[in-house]
């Protein structure tokens, strides 16, 4: 099956519906040599289709380098969440990523992508899938750089994190420089 006929499927997905409204987002080719793993669409990327399209998605643009036209080009970047439809709302802000969604589709999306891609890891769903017993989100973005040249684990950009970014001030120092450069390397590859 190639890229377009694959998403296809995945944008048809209904298997949560009886759960929630289906609006499954992600942004893919078979070129895509930067990899985002997020978490699931919020209300504003379920109304327009267009993932990161929020403040977290300004401020990811902003922590990566990437412009705008660069970050929507599917032949540059691939935007995969870990649940692809918004999973609707709890207590303290959105539910976490449906279930369902990652064994679902991850493997065979993967599978498209160039294996040396630059794979960022947001929050703590992409983390825990990707990078089991590694410790906390704060621990794996502290140890961003022996994770392996692959890989690149960030918190997740949300109105939430500027607390977060004031109390670990290496993070705007250290590790965002860092981010940057392997974007851009992996981008002008």
């Amino acid at each position: 099956m190639d890229a377009a006929d694959l998403l296809d499927e995945v944008r048809g997905c209904r298997v949560c519906a009886a759960a929630i409204e289906p609006r499954p987002i992600v942004q893919l080719s078979n070129t895509a040599r930067v990899l985002i793993i997020g978490q699931a669409p919020g209300t504003r990327v379920h109304a327009s289709g267009v993932p990161w399209d929020d403040a977290s998605g300004d401020r990811l643009r902003d922590w990566t380098g990437i412009a705008a036209d660069v970050f929507y080009d599917p032949a540059r970047v691939a935007l995969l969440p870990m649940g692809f439809c918004y999973p609707g709302t709890g207590d303290s802000g959105d539910l976490p990523p449906r279930a369902e969604c990652a064994p679902l589709w991850h493997d065979r999306l993967l599978a498209l992508l160039p294996p040396d891609r630059l794979t960022l890891l947001v929050g703590q769903y992409a983390q825990a899938r990707y990078m089991t017993g590694r410790g906390s989100v704060t621990a794996r973005v502290r140890g961003h750089a022996g994770v392996g040249p692959g890989l690149f684990p960030l918190p997740h950009p949300s109105w939430r994190v500027q607390g977060w970014m004031t109390r670990n001030p290496w993070f705007a120092a250290d590790v965002l420089p860092a981010l940057r450069a392997a974007v851009a390397t992996r981008l002008a590859a």
